[in-house]
Formats: C-alpha cells, sequence, structure tokens
C-alpha cells in the first residue's frame, strides 16, 4: 500500500502522520509527506526562500519522526505549487496512491469550516479511499474500529481494510443499518387497530417484512466479517434500525470509537440534496476520524 499524508505543520495534520503509522507494514508499504511552499510561504510572509526551505525541511523532519524507525523504502518528501487540496489531488494521482490522509481542520477560519476546505475538497476530488483524522488513538492501546456495511460498498470497504497493518490490540466492530419503511417496531396505530381481522393482516405481513429484512441483513453482516482482518471477528455484528447516519454516529459515541470506516456510492446530486448522504452526515459529526472509502460509479 502506498499512503501519501498532506501536513501543514497544524497538530491535526501530525495526527494523520501518528495514525498512518499505526495502520502500515514498513517492511511493505510506502509513504509520502506532501505538503506545499505556498501554504508554508502564505504563514510566513516576508520571509526568504531560504527560511522557507528550511521550515519545509523542518515540517518533513518532524512527520519523519512520527512514522516507524525502519521503512524498506524510506518516506518521500514531495511539493507542489499549487493550492494545498489541488497538490495533494495531482501529487496522489502522480505519486500512485492507494489512500490518502488529512487532517480534519486547517490552520485558518475557513479551514475550520465543517470538515475544512482542504479536507473536503480531497475527499470530493479523490477516486480512492481517504482518511480524515480528528486525533490519534492513544498508544498504549489498540484503535477502536467501527466498519459499517451497505451492500453496494461492502467489496471495496473489506479491500480497503485488509489492505492495511493493523495493530494486534485492534477492537473492530461491524454494524449495518435496517433503513426500510418497515424497518421499526410496529407502529402504535396500527398496533391499536389490530383487533380488526383485516387490520390485523396487515400488522402480522408487516411484522414478517420487518423480519425477514433483519435476518436478512444480519446474515449480510457475518459474511461481511468473515472477510475482515482478525481484529474484526471478537465481537458480534451490530444490527441496528433507522437513519444509518445517526445510528452509525450513536453507535460511534457508545463504543468510543477511533475511527469509522464507511463506503461512498455515488449518487446524483439530486438524490443527495433530497435524502443526503450517509457518509457526509458521519463526516460531519463524528467526534471519530472517519475513512470514507468509494465505489466507481458503473457506467
Amino acid at each position: 500500500m502506498k499512503v501519501l499524508i498532506g501536513v501543514d505543520g497544524s497538530p491535526l495534520s501530525l495526527d494523520a502522520v501518528r495514525m498512518v503509522a499505526r495502520l502500515i507494514d514498513p517492511n511493505r508499504d510506502e509513504v509520502a509527506i506532501y505538503f506545499s511552499p505556498t501554504e508554508l510561504e502564505r504563514r510566513l510572509p516576508g520571509q526568504s526562500a531560504t527560511v522557507v526551505r528550511g521550515a519545509a525541511a523542518a515540517l518533513f523532519a518532524e512527520s519523519r519522526v512520527l512514522l516507524p524507525t525502519e521503512f524498506a523504502k524510506p518516506p518521500e518528501m514531495i511539493t507542489s505549487s499549487a493550492s494545498a487540496a489541488v497538490g495533494i489531488l495531482e501529487s496522489a494521482s502522480g505519486w500512485q496512491a492507494d489512500l490518502v490522509a488529512v487532517g480534519a481542520r486547517g490552520h485558518g477560519s475557513i479551514e475550520r469550516f465543517l470538515l475544512g476546505s482542504v479536507s473536503r475538497a480531497v475527499l470530493h476530488g479523490a477516486h480512492l479511499p481517504v482518511l480524515v483524522v480528528r486525533g490519534s488513538p492513544p498508544e498504549n492501546r489498540g484503535p477502536q474500529v467501527l466498519a459499517c456495511h451497505h451492500p453496494a460498498s461492502a467489496a471495496v470497504v473489506s479491500a480497503t481494510l485488509n489492505s492495511l497493518h493493523w495493530p494486534a490490540e485492534t477492537r473492530g466492530g461491524v454494524i449495518g443499518v435496517s433503513e426500510s419503511m418497515l424497518a421499526g417496531p410496529l407502529p402504535g396505530w396500527l398496533e391499536k387497530r389490530a383487533r380488526d381481522p383485516d387490520t390485523a393482516a396487515i400488522a402480522e405481513a408487516w411484522r414478517q417484512e420487518h423480519d425477514s429484512e433483519v435476518e436478512a441483513l444480519a446474515g449480510q453482516l457475518q459474511q461481511f466479517q468473515a472477510g475482515l482482518p482478525p481484529g474484526f471477528q471478537g465481537q458480534p455484528p451490530i444490527v441496528v434500525e433507522g437513519n444509518p447516519g445517526e445510528r452509525i454516529l450513536e453507535q460511534a459515541r457508545t463504543d468510543h470509537t477511533d475511527l469509522i470506516v464507511i463506503g461512498r456510492t455515488p449518487t446524483d446530486a439530486f438524490t443527495r440534496w433530497l435524502l443526503g448522504s450517509t457518509s457526509e452526515a458521519v463526516l460531519a459529526h463524528a467526534a471519530a476520524s472517519v475513512l470514507v472509502v468509494p465505489v466507481e460509479k458503473q457506467e
């Protein structure tokens, strides 16, 4: 796996380096540290090119210290004169990265809006997994990870999880959300009228549909979990009902999750406006880091 990490010297961008350090195998994986001299010049107004180069070298050295000490192939330093988001995307493509990691927030007021302009632009412009980091798990324990299942993204999420190097202490959970109109307990209005024979038949059909959907989802989750790394095999799959974004966020809070892994399926603009996006909701409101794995749109 080849991982490109975008850094700007901010604490969260360095947390991105720390998080990647926990998820790679230096014997087989490659890492590149990307930063923009243009951004450094903006933060060091009036300084000479020599000072900017020195600051860039210091930033790379600080990032390098946070990574494993020995790599089969030493980490690379990549720079670009393009803006931060464009530079990250172009460098990830040119370097043929398999994953991009960025901090959730930058150093300016605009970057602090929602995910931050840079991380948000990278997320929406990339055709590869993007890790948006909101802090790194404590060194004295393994990461607590929540893998989100959806039929359309299960295969790519599984492949990404298997391509990473998970610490032996990893505690991984798997969650699936039943979001059908028929999901959930029998509505009160229907329960009250269930004494009527016709309404009773509707109520029974509702129960059967609900039970069959939950059973089918549980079976899908078991198959999904069976294909994941060992760290994800220790807990039974979590089957919940309701709004996917809300239930995933709720479970992540309950479990004190460090990292949520979720697929992003292609949808048209109207659908996103009408229904919203589960991955967008999780990204906007999660306290945890989020790894978003895109599903390529089929022509």
